[in-house]
């Protein structure tokens, strides 16, 4: 009897190491530079640069045009396992963009449930 509850906090306390570990260890996938592009939008494919960034716990992001023509816009975000939801301000108009991974360098969804929504991760060269 002494060995199989000996057994069980054994199993217990490795399974609570394990899942443990992958919540603290676990990379923050989503923060860096990304590559944009949503097609198909009226005036053709759009183009931004996204800049997220984990502040006080939380991702916040700032988007670019790669042109400097437009002033930057300040975006929220809300993250999931594999997800993140964009929500920003643009022509007035209130704006979610979905993206979910598709790999460690690549995001696919979409803007407003409309257009389709890509995102390359962009490295920086040392």
């Amino acid at each position: 009897m002494k060995k199989v509850s000996m057994l069980f906090a054994m199993i217990a306390l490795l399974l609570s190491f394990q899942s443990f570990s992958k919540s603290t260890l676990a990379p923050d996938f989503f923060a860096g530079k990304w590559e944009l592009v949503i097609v198909g939008t009226p005036n053709g494919d759009a183009k931004m640069i996204s800049e997220i960034k984990r502040v006080e716990g939380k991702l916040t992001a700032v988007l670019k045009d790669p042109k400097g023509q437009n002033p930057d816009m300040n975006a929220s975000v809300e993250e999931k396992e594999n997800q993140i939801q964009v929500f920003f301000q643009a022509q007035g108009m209130d704006i979610t963009m979905t993206l979910n991974k598709v790999d460690d360098d690549n995001l696919k969804g979409d803007l407003l449930g409309m257009f389709e929504a890509k995102a390359k991760r962009i490295k920086d060269i040392k």
